[in-house]
């Protein structure tokens, strides 16, 4: 009776077995993606988990296995069961009945910015005696932007007035005689063909018209992420690209037109950043994916050849902002020649606090220094 037993559990343990073997990963979908398109560096994001058994076999034991950059980082419930190592790893153990759903969500927190993506979901199935698993791997097709982090709005306003000082500067320069404003008393400076003959008649003194300058100044940031000394400075590098992100959407809000140039590249790519962003467009989300891409760990062009380069293009009366940890006298010297073109120029320079300044400001360029802590 004994041996009868033992034939039947052993004979119940191959069938299950092979039905398992056979029949456990058909009608099973695992879909991984990301709930958000972008978010900022230091966000939370969230990742959806929906696994599927849709087949009259329940399934006692599944595992599931997810990796992704350790840069984005699980927390809160869903750390359990996760460890950071060269990649961010999540492994979990669910059980199905017959034709079950089970959709999970698990926070993580963006630590830094960057383009990132899951390719696959690794899958172990075991049948009623635990046995050995069952494996397969599940392609995974979603990825997300984390976005440079955005720098308080406080301090992106002290850029903001330094170019605004400067542009009505530059519009003293150049003004711009089509948008009118108003009526005022005419004075000896004023032209002839200003003066309102009509206002002038019912007020019996002359009256001219007044206008303000509709001449789109064009600013040109330039961001330099180039870091090549042996002590390196990354988190003055990744304030600069900050920095570009949120005054590049700030200036946007604010209808002011500009360019952006940078040495940075991404990883698969060997030219730099150049994007024209017109006032008030819609080319932010764009520029913030280009900046998440920038991979400062490869060579790229000094920043001061980008300056010459631009200085050659002769643009009069133009206003440029240089975004650089690097205080080198090549750099100094392209930022004279740029600025012989009765140009402005605004040199934003992230450093730590203990470190000093090495420049001074000179009439046509000024200099801010922008601590990191």
């Amino acid at each position: 009776m004994l041996i009868i037993l033992l034939l039947g559990v052993g004979l119940a343990w191959w069938l299950s077995c092979v039905l398992y073997k056979k029949n456990w990963n058909k009608k099973l979908s695992v879909l991984v993606e990301f709930t958000d398109s972008y978010a900022y560096q230091g966000e939370a994001s969230a990742l959806r988990e929906v696994i599927i058994n849709d087949k009259a076999l329940p399934l006692p034991a599944l595992e599931v296995r997810l990796s992704m950059n350790r840069n984005l980082e699980f927390e809160e419930e869903a750390k359990e069961n996760s460890n950071v190592t060269d990649q961010s790893y999540k492994r979990d153990i669910f059980s199905f009945l017959l034709h079950q759903q089970v959709t999970r969500t698990l926070a993580f927190r963006c630590r830094k910015r960057g383009f990132y993506h899951i390719t696959k979901a690794e899958v172990v199935g075991y049948d009623l005696f635990f046995g050995s698993g069952h494996y397969m791997e599940v392609p995974q097709q979603t990825h997300m932007y984390v976005y440079p982090a955005q720098i308080d709005v406080r301090r992106i306003r002290l850029i903001c007035q330094a170019l605004s000082g400067m542009v009505v500067v530059q519009n003293r320069l150049y003004p711009d005689p089509f948008e009118f404003s108003g009526i005022r008393e005419y004075r000896q400076d004023d032209p002839m063909n200003h003066i309102n003959w009509k206002a002038s008649a019912r007020s019996q003194e002359l009256m001219v018209n007044q206008y303000d300058s509709t001449t789109s100044i064009e600013v040109t940031v330039i961001l330099d992420v180039e870091d090549r000394n042996i002590l390196k400075y990354e988190k003055l590098t990744e304030e600069g690209i900050s920095i570009v992100s949120s005054l590049a959407a700030a200036m946007v809000r604010n209808k002011m037109e500009l360019n952006i140039i940078s040495n940075g590249k991404a990883e698969d790519s060997s030219q730099g950043l150049y994007m024209h962003m017109k006032a008030g467009g819609g080319r932010v989300a764009e520029l913030n994916q280009r900046l998440a891409c920038i991979d400062t760990g490869c060579d790229v062009e000094g920043i001061a050849e980008v300056l010459r380069r631009e200085a050659a293009k002769k643009k009069s009366g133009h206003i440029y902002l240089l975004v650089s940890k690097n205080q080198t006298a090549e750099n100094m010297e392209a930022l004279r020649i740029l600025a012989m073109n009765n140009s402005q120029v605004l040199w934003v320079i992230p450093v730590h606090p203990s470190m000093e300044m090495t420049y001074a400001g000179e009439r046509e360029i000024h200099l801010m220094r922008w601590e990191v802590e």
